[in-house]
């Protein structure tokens, strides 16, 4: 257990409307495949102001649907960003495909468009955009790549559910997004996730995906009074269970204000940093609304210190840093089985040298802020 002063960089926000949800799908008739799953699918359709949502039991699951729901298939090529989680470009390799990766913008280590053009070739089936940190890929100018080569362009939004890019939200950028709900992300259904999309069909293929690949559930049976049902595809259990979705939508309320309070908490830190020498926030696209599931900043190395030392000295200060991500093609994995390596993505590799995710999350009070900025200063050696 860390000590009570510890302050982490990401953490869930519980309270009593959240519990009673959960009570009260306890004690309802349906554990799984009930009523709530709908309901939040729809309440998350809504937020993302698109017409289908397919609820799931993580993350990782919903970019794996994903991959399934536009067909990545054995010897297809996905260009996927560098600096991301795993998962995403796990995904791929699930459904049988190719990562390809590609290079990161130095000042918001979003995906590249620049790399993505240059790494499209015969095989390629889709590109997967992160919205790293929160903040919102330049979408417009994949699209020019991706449309004319009738390319899926696929949004791993995990980080960023309650942003948005000149007003649309995210959710709605890509043919396919995908969220998590994991506790340190902005809404929490424990563990979950879910695939949203304006496409039906993807929608469809995404449903029977994580059933088994079955037409039907339960409760559709249940209603209809029938015990037949047909396996179509090869799926998997990724269901989510009701009191998961009836947090879901419980939290769902409070994302308006969740989102708010974050920048509230990043604009104080912009301030707070600007006379710190050295250590810099990453920049914030034209016309992109961040939702800050993280706050990024550089760390430049500096005489008798680098990253890895002022994390442990900030660790041991009661300071919850952490750091994302390492690239995954410097991972052990895709170096054996893809031949991938140092020198691939040069800008994400210098990045992964600096980066430090500072806390952020909506309980964090203002003096928390100074704590973490103070505490920075105190051990960063003298410029």
């Amino acid at each position: 257990m860390h000590k009570p002063d510890f302050l982490p960089y990401g953490r869930q926000s519980i309270d009593d409307d959240d519990v009673a949800a959960v009570v009260s799908a306890l004690r309802s008739d349906w554990l799984t495949t009930g009523p709530m799953v709908p309901r939040f699918e729809e309440a998350v359709a809504s937020a993302c102001g698109v017409e289908h949502a397919v609820a799931v039991s993580s993350g990782t699951a919903a970019l794996h649907a994903a991959m399934n729901a536009i067909g990545i298939g054995r010897g297809d090529e996905v260009i996927v960003p560098a600096m991301t989680f795993v998962a995403t470009a796990n995904a791929v390799v699930y459904c049988g495909g190719r990562p390809v990766f590609a290079d990161v913008d130095p000042t918001t280590l979003l995906i590249s468009p620049s790399s993505v053009e240059r790494l499209i070739g015969p095989r390629t089936k889709a590109v997967v955009a992160v919205d790293y940190a929160g903040q919102p890929c330049d979408y417009d100018a994949l699209r020019v790549l991706t449309s004319p080569r009738s390319l899926k362009l696929v949004a791993d939004a995990c980080h960023a559910i309650g942003g948005s890019d000149r007003d649309r939200p995210v959710g709605s950028l890509a043919d396919v997004s995908t969220f998590s709900f994991h506790p340190v992300k902005h809404v929490t259904t424990g563990e979950g996730g879910a695939v949203v999309t304006g496409d039906a069909e993807i929608a469809a293929k995404a449903r029977v995906f994580r059933n088994h690949g079955i037409t039907t559930d339960h409760r559709q049976r249940e209603r209809e009074g029938s015990w037949f049902y047909e396996m179509v595809d090869l799926g998997f259990n990724y269901r989510i269970t009701d009191f998961q979705c009836a947090l879901g939508i419980s939290q769902l309320a409070k994302l308006g204000v969740w989102v708010a309070r974050r920048r509230q908490l990043a604009a104080r830190y912009d301030e707070a940093l600007r006379t710190i020498p050295g250590v810099q926030p990453l920049a914030i696209r034209p016309g992109a609304a961040h939702a800050y599931h993280l706050y990024v900043v550089r760390v430049a190395p500096r005489a008798g210190t680098d990253r890895a030392t002022v994390y442990s000295r900030l660790r041991a200060s009661g300071i919850g840093v952490n750091v994302h991500y390492v690239p995954v093609h410097l991972h052990p994995f895709y170096r054996r089985e893809f031949g991938t390596g140092p020198g691939l993505c040069p800008v994400a590799e210098a990045a992964y040298e600096e980066i430090l995710s500072l806390p952020m999350f909506p309980g964090m009070a203002d003096g928390d802020v100074d704590r973490v900025v103070n505490t920075l200063v105190r051990v960063l050696p003298e410029a």
